[in-house]
């Protein structure tokens, strides 16, 4: 009684709510009565009056307690303190309003049907419950999977997930979604444990384990007016592990189908979703074929008035259960059976039975009945006959007998009832048979079994079903409580307490009368096997052998009525009316209708039968009929209810034999509302679930229990801090005994302590106590210390003021005495000043008075000079004027004089000329003059071609000579190679070293003479080149005077044989200049050769390279070929080289100097190649490069060593550094050299061996790669990312050059390039490139991801480095982190900055693109903000606003780092949980504040915001948030599928987009010292 004060809050029962609370307001004791006022939620007074001796009976009228708003929200119910009904009620109803739907009550989840899809079941959600152990995460379907696998593993146990609660409760989707747990979820803490993964990320078993579902569904389930998809059979399906705990099988028990569901269904039900499925999704022609229509055409389909359902397209779900099908290997043709023999069903419910006086009369052309026998393959004839007769066989004879309508009508359905039933479980056996095979099951070591099961039902009018279905709920109950009280009964042994038997409410009576020899079962069996047997003889029965006194609590007979019985349940009393029980339960066909139809010609038909009878035989004991002894063994036919019997015992036994984890189903309303709550419905679900026995076995002995650590953290405070130091038992035990002085309250195990019902609640009222009294005495001490420091700073105040004043006095003083000196001063200033002023007035009077008298004086003689000079100026003007008039009109009178002398004489001579013009003389002194001036021409023509042979000849004697000092000069050279040689040797006598260096002295004179006078040679070529020129520029303009002649020349004779004349000039005069082409060519030939050449030489044939329009291709679109192994010198030749060419080419290949394209091989001969002793030594010496070159290239084995493992396998690789990064070619150089290979290969059409090269380098670059793992695979993966993102860039170039026509060889006959593979090798080149820089990223990117996803929660959501604001995960107080200290997590912020500075580097340092670079550091990023984000989201010990400030302060580091390494845009990837950590940080206290939260929040989901509401942690200053506060929040919640609750946090690289081809101007053959590749350095210095 001691609890019941002033301000106690109590509950008290209420009939629509359920129980509805109150507060003590009044407590009088009045000598032993004590009298308690209440007033309840509604304002509503209730008084009590009890005493001491009844108050601590059992029939005490006291309210029960109400637990403290601390402990009203917890989610798990054995936390409650006062564990009762009325507190279990409100703590759902409290998170049911939250949108919390899932609840611990110890072993039991409670999970209440929201009626609305909610985001918390996807593939994160899944994985994030894989990681965690129970009690870590907010309850959840997951956590009981998760907890059974663990269990499975680390116990080497089976075990069962029993689903159970009443229809529409969520057992099915439950139980569907624990399959999908079990078949998608990946444990990262061990191996792989999946093998033949799909593109689904599911194994096929997996895959077939799923697609049972819409099956079963399909075939077993039916809308019901309490659910849309009720389960109307029992489930059982064991999923089975190897020894790895890979999924390997499964298999399905089933039990108590509803067959009556077949034929009649109430108002507003359904029948099984595949018919409505079959009518609406077959397609046409098919359904012609099996006379199907809507579904409101067939009797047994529309009974109910409902034949479809909200939100639910038939024909879709028709589909996926076809698809299902076939996944499970159920080919389409046993489909088209199956649905064959379901319209066979539907036609039979069609058959119209008539009746007549006292027969049942059916037509032989019955449609329905002609179509069901066509599809059933059986005689209509016999069909009809022995369904409107029966045939009762006795010893002798034979009876027929007719049948009423209503008794035919019953045969008709029986055999509807018996053929589905046949056919449901041949379907479970095929589907058995496809998930069980015969490896599976000698493979299989363990499995995880899941009951999906009806829950207790009760109705209106209960049959033969519910007795079966609640027959199977009390086994269940027995077993579930036998379970809970050794869980309790484990635990206390464990911890080593005292304790007594707890007793329990145990329903073995009821059982025993259900299933005993002489029960309920026993009684209907054996009235089921009388021939005259009836409800009613079976009713007499049960009241006749259950009537006795020990049935009485658990049998009754109803008040009114004789066709019912009631059993005392453990959940309430159930009447079943005893009609139909029999008929159910028998269950039987007659004898000639299982005739007709084991002689079907339909095979299916027959094996469904066959594998019917085969399942549903029972291995009874054949038994003697009674009264005769003798008489022979007759067999038994197993009836329904021995079926269900010998299933149930076998399902147990299985229970039993494993470990049983329990989730009971709630239906929070019967409406279907979303989120709405019917407590007395609830109530009575907990009652019949076995939820509140398991709390009433829990209070009867210590119902909380809480660890030595939780004890101390919460109630340390009790106790002084002197006892706070040592060990935590000890203080345990010291705060225990300072608190509670009944030692019966508690008792202290190993590692925990357990109270009695309602110590929690005490212990927090001495807390909450304990605390007022602290806060007070800081508040009296802070109090004392504001007013004393008051008072101080008064009493300096003052003193403060009065040195003020006096000061302000003494300075007045000072400032008088100022003010009188300075008046004085002013004093004299001013008169100083007036007078000065008036002298200044008066002098500058005078001075302007004088100025304006001299002013005026002035411009009055100026004015006198200027009217003077302009009179002058004007005469002057007119004089001239008149004098230019004058000579003007002189000038013009000569001139006119002139014109009229010469017009005179002009007309003259023209005269003179008209008259000359009329004769012919004229014209042949002109001829005359020409003739003879193209004598002359051609004379000079003869002396200039005479001149031109004899220049000819020189140049013949020149070229002699100049093959005569080629010919010295390559003797010479060969001297000088002959006497390197010789220098060479290691030992040289010194006479003959000096004879040999006088002969070289004397060599290089000749050389320099021979140089000197091909100089002197060419300098007098080109002179006699300019004379030509010039006598060749005389005839030209010889010629062009002979045509201005002959164009004046009126005789058409004489211009003929002109042109002629003139055409044959032209001819010797090309021929002269095609000569001196000739001899110009000559001359360049014969000059020494350049250093440097160009890429491009010309051809033969007197095209130079300085002649681009000779060549077939212009020099404008050439471009020069890449990477050729000849070189500057490659040429391609249309024609035959002469001679000269060929010494010209050869002088230039011996004089040139090479290109050095390493510090590996200089460009010295001598030092090239050495031996061990210093002696030279020459490899094989090939006359053709080329030859070398191929030679060089098909030995692949001396390749492959060069290339896979000096260059990629054992490759050292650059180190990456901002500071002094590598240069580009110490970067790219493995790209280029195997970019040049490929490109020798093609040159010399080797397509075969490039692909083969090509193949072996991207198979090893691919291997190389993903051998390296966690951080070491960021440096190998960039650079190998980035040199096969060259090689690509490469392909690409040569891909567009192929599409011009060019390709990387010559014209050799030998080596033609075969152009279709060489086509067809580029594009499969190309392709497996990209494919390879998308594995090496995505590799890369996995194993970077798999490193920092393991830094990210223990350095960003764990670790806390701002001093001021330490907690503890059990909320931050002091006495935790004295006990504990501040531990260290195994990763810190330095460390994800250092990964993401190494990643950094490597992409800069390894020039890869820009765009790759966002992209893996844009990926990181998000990975971080996610994966921080959905533990933040999950945790629930974590959302405090002390934690978020450490979460913002780490954050904050990384914008940091975004920002200097100028990513900015990064920080958006961190939205989510920074706002999060906002969210946490601000005020939730009314509802304007959630409207902030929302704003300031936008990014986050309203689940997401929802989830983080509901799970803050309050701290110890704070208020609770107010319910009502929370379910405005889960008001927000809506059921869009785009509301999620986790951010995705694995990326498969899908995304990855390759760059664009980087430009290649030209291979750098750059090999540094350190790789040891002597075949890559002989192809690249013949390249080079």
């Amino acid at each position: 009684m001691s609890e019941y004060q002033l301000g106690t809050r109590v509950w008290f029962p209420d009939k629509d709510e359920g129980w509805i609370g109150a507060e003590v307001t009044s407590r009088q004791e009045q000598g032993d009565d004590l009298v308690l006022t209440f007033v309840d939620d509604r304002h509503k007074e209730i008084t009590i009056t009890t005493t001491a001796a009844k108050a601590g009976s059992a029939e005490s009228e006291l309210p029960p307690l109400r637990n403290p708003p601390l402990l009203e929200g917890t989610d798990d119910l054995t936390n409650l303190s006062y564990l009762n009904e009325p507190a279990v009620l409100y703590s759902i109803r409290n998170r049911y309003a939250q949108h919390s739907i899932y609840t611990y009550s110890g072993i039991v989840l409670i999970a209440m049907n929201p009626f609305a899809k909610l985001s918390l079941y996807g593939t994160e959600i899944i994985q994030a419950y894989s990681t965690r152990r129970r009690g870590e995460l907010e309850p959840h379907l997951f956590a009981i999977a998760q907890d059974a696998y663990s269990a499975m593993v680390r116990d080497n146990r089976n075990q069962t997930i029993v689903v159970s609660g009443e229809s529409g409760a969520g057992k099915t989707v439950s139980a569907r979604h624990i399959m999908r747990y079990f078949a998608t979820v990946e444990d990262p803490s061990r191996a792989p444990r999946r093998r033949g993964k799909e593109a689904s990320g599911m194994t096929e078993t997996e895959t077939q384990i799923l697609a049972t579902n819409p099956i079963l569904e399909g075939f077993g389930n039916a809308k019901t007016t309490r659910n849309d998809n009720s389960s109307r059979f029992g489930k059982y399906l064991e999923i089975l592990f190897d020894k790895d705990q890979a999924i390997i099988g499964a298999k399905i028990r089933i039990y108590l189908l509803e067959r009556s569901r077949l034929i009649y269904q109430p108002e507003t039900e359904r029948n099984y979703h595949i018919f409505y499925q079959l009518c609406a999704g077959a397609p046409p022609k098919e359904r012609a074929e099996l006379g199907l229509a809507d579904s409101t055409e067939f009797y047994y389909l529309a009974q109910g008035g409902t034949p479809t359902i909200k939100d639910v397209d038939d024909a879709d779900e028709f589909a996926a259960t076809c698809r299902a099908l076939s996944t499970l290997g159920i080919t389409v043709e046993r489909q088209w059976h199956i649905f064959k023999l379901l319209a066979a069903l539907l036609h039979l419910g069609n058959i119209q039975i008539g009746q007549t006086r006292t027969d049942a009369v059916l037509a032989d052309d019955e449609p329905s009945l002609v179509l069901a026998c066509r599809f059933l393959g059986i005689p209509p004839a016999e069909f009809k006959k022995w369904t409107v007769k029966k045939q009762i066989t006795t010893r002798s004879e034979k009876i027929v007998s007719s049948l009423n309508a209503a008794q035919a009508g019953v045969v008709r359905d029986s055999v509807a009832k018996w053929i589905y039933a046949g056919l449901f479980d041949w379907l479970v056996a095929v589907l058995n048979e496809g998930l069980l095979k015969d490896e599976v099951r000698e493979s299989y070591k363990s499995f995880i079994g899941v009951l999906d099961i009806y829950g207790f039902e009760h109705f209106k009018k209960n049959s033969f079903e519910q007795f079966c279905i609640n027959y199977a709920n009390e086994k269940l109950q027995q077993e579930f409580n036998a379970h809970v009280f050794k869980l309790e009964q484990d635990e206390y042994v464990a911890e080593a307490i005292e304790w007594t038997f707890i007793k329990f409410s145990d329903n073995r009576p009821t059982i025993d009368m259900i299933e005993g020899k002489l029960g309920i079962l026993s009684l209907l069996d054996e009235e089921s096997r009388l021939p005259s047997g009836a409800d009613s003889s079976f009713l007499q029965k049960l009241h006749n052998t259950l009537g006795k006194p020990e049935y009485k609590d658990i049998f009754k007979k109803p008040r009114f009525g004789n066709t019912a019985f009631t059993v005392a349940h453990y959940a309430l009393d159930v009447t079943y009316e005893a009609e139909g029980f029999l008929e159910k339960n028998r269950d039987t066909v007659p004898d000639e209708h299982l005739a007709l139809l084991g002689n079907s010609t339909n095979d299916f038909l027959r094996e469904v039968i066959d594998r019917a009878v085969a399942v549903n035989a029972t291995p009874e004991k054949p038994a003697t009929t009674a009264g005769a002894p003798g008489r022979r063994a007759v067999a038994k036919k197993p009836t329904l209810g021995s079926i269900f019997k010998s299933s149930l015992i076998d399902l147990m036994t299985t229970i039993n034999d494993t470990n049983a984890h329990y989730i009971r189903c709630i239906k929070p309303n019967e409406a279907k509302r979303a989120w709405e709550f019917e407590p007395q419905q609830v109530l009575g679900q907990l009652r019949a679930c076995g939820v509140l026995e398991t709390i009433r076995i829990s209070c009867a002995g210590y119902p909380s229990r809480w660890t030595f650590a939780e004890f101390t953290e919460r109630y340390y405070l009790l106790v002084g801090s002197e006892h706070w130091a040592g060990d935590l038992r000890e203080l345990c035990t010291r705060i225990l005994e300072a608190t509670i002085t009944d030692v019966d309250k508690y008792q202290i195990g190993l590692t925990k302590i357990f109270f009695r019902a309602g110590m929690l609640a005490f212990l927090e009222k001495l807390r909450s106590d304990r605390l007022n009294s602290l806060v007070t005495l800081i508040q009296k001490n802070i109090s004392r210390y504001v007013q004393q420091k008051r008072y101080r700073l008064l009493r300096a105040a003052s003193i403060r003021i009065q040195t003020w004043w006096r000061a302000v006095l003494a300075r007045r003083v000072v400032e008088d005495l100022r003010r009188h000196a300075a008046a004085l001063k002013v004093q004299t200033a001013a008169r100083r000043w007036v007078v000065r002023h008036q002298f200044l007035d008066t002098r500058r009077a005078v001075v302007a008075i004088q100025s304006q008298v001299r002013g005026r004086q002035a411009r009055l003689a100026f004015a006198e000079f200027k009217y003077r000079a302009s009179a002058v100026k004007i005469q002057s003007y007119i004089r001239g004027a008149l004098a230019r008039s004058a000579y003007r009109a002189n000038v013009k009178g000569v001139i006119h004089l002139q014109a009229c002398y010469r017009r005179r004489l002009a007309r003259k001579e023209l005269k003179t000329l008209r008259t000359e013009a009329r004769s012919v003389n004229h014209f042949k002194e002109v001829s005359y003059k020409l003739e003879n001036k193209v004598v002359q021409l051609t004379q000079d023509l003869q002396r200039r071609t005479a001149e031109r042979k004899e220049a000819q000849g020189r140049v013949a004697a020149l070229e002699k000579q100049l093959a005569a000092w080629q010919t010295k000069h390559e003797e010479a050279d060969g001297k000088i190679r002959d006497l390197q040689a010789e220098l060479a040797k290691p030992t040289v006598p010194l006479p003959q070293f000096t004879a040999l260096e006088e002969s070289k002295r004397e060599s290089d004179q000749r050389l320099e003479e021979s140089i000197r006078k091909i100089s002197e040679q060419d300098s007098q070529i080109a002179k006699l080149a300019d004379d030509l020129a010039r006598k060749s520029k005389e005839v030209d303009e010889k010629a062009a005077a002979v045509a201005e002649a002959v164009s004046k020349a009126a005789d058409e004779g004489t211009m003929t044989r002109l042109r002629t004349e003139i055409a044959s000039l032209r001819d010797q005069l090309n021929r002269a200049n095609a000569l001196n082409a000739l001899e110009r060519n000559n001359s360049r030939a014969q000059a020494p050769p350049s250093p440097t050449f160009s890429m491009h030489l010309g051809r033969n044939n007197g095209i130079t390279a300085d002649q681009p329009q000779a060549l077939a291709l212009p020099a404008s679109k050439r471009r020069p070929r890449r990477h050729s192994s000849a070189g500057m010198f490659a040429e391609q030749t249309n024609g035959v080289r002469d001679s000269t060419d060929e010494r010209l080419f050869a002088g230039k290949r011996s004089e040139a100097v090479p290109r050095a394209v390493s510090v590996a091989y200089p460009s010295d001969m001598n030092n090239r190649l050495k031996g061990v002793n210093g002696r030279a030594y020459l490899p094989e010496v090939y006359d053709d490069p080329a030859e070398e070159m191929v030679k060089l290239l098909e030995d692949e084995v001396r390749l492959d060593e060069d290339v896979l493992g000096s260059l990629i396998r054992n490759l050292k690789f650059p180190s990456p550094s901002l500071q002094n990064p590598p240069s580009s070619k110490e970067v790219l150089f493995p790209a280029h050299i195997i970019s040049l290979v490929t490109n020798e290969m093609w040159k010399y059409s080797m397509i075969g061996e490039s692909e083969r090269f090509l193949a072996n380098v991207m198979q090893t670059i691919q291997q190389h790669v993903m051998s390296h793992t966690g951080e070491d695979a960021i440096v190998p993966g960039l650079f190998w990312l980035s040199n096969v993102h060259e090689i690509w860039s490469f392909v690409c170039v040569t891909e567009d050059d192929m599409l011009q026509g060019i390709v990387p060889g010559g014209d050799d006959p030998d080596r033609p390039m075969d152009w279709p593979a060489y086509e067809h090798l580029i594009g499969v080149v190309k392709h497996d490139l990209e494919s390879l820089e998308f594995n090496i990223y995505f590799s890369f990117m996995e194993e970077t991801k798999k490193k920092l996803r393991k830094m990210i929660v223990p350095a960003l959501i764990e670790s806390q480095s701002l001093p001021g604001f330490i907690t503890a995960d059990g909320g931050g107080r002091l006495f935790n982190r004295l006990l504990q200290g501040n531990s260290t997590p195994a990763f810190s912020m330095d460390d994800i900055l250092n990964l993401l500075n190494k990643v950094w580097k490597s992409l800069k340092s390894y020039r890869v693109e820009e765009t790759v670079v966002q992209q893996v550091m844009t990926e990181l990023l998000r990975l971080i903000g996610n994966v921080g984000f959905n533990d933040l989201l999950m945790r629930r010990n974590f959302n405090s606003w002390k934690r978020a400030m450490q979460i913002q302060y780490n954050l904050t580091r990384i914008e940091e780092w975004c920002k200097s390494h100028d990513m900015p845009e990064g920080c958006l990837h961190l939205e989510y949980i920074m706002q999060a950590t906002k969210l946490l940080q601000l005020k939730k206290a009314t509802q304007a504040d959630m409207d902030i939260i929302f704003d300031v929040c936008w990014i986050l989901s309203p689940s997401q915001l929802h989830k983080l509401i509901t799970g803050y942690m309050i701290a110890d200053y704070e208020s609770p948030l107010s319910p009502h506060i929370l379910q405005t929040v889960s008001a927000r919640v809506s059921g869009d599928r785009n509301d999620h609750l986790l951010l995705p946090e694995h990326e498969d690289g899908s995304n990855f987009e390759i760059p664009q081809p980087r430009p290649i101007a030209g291979l750098d053959l750059y090999l540094p010292g350190t790789v040891n590749v002597p075949q890559l350095r002989r192809v690249a210095a013949l390249a080079a």
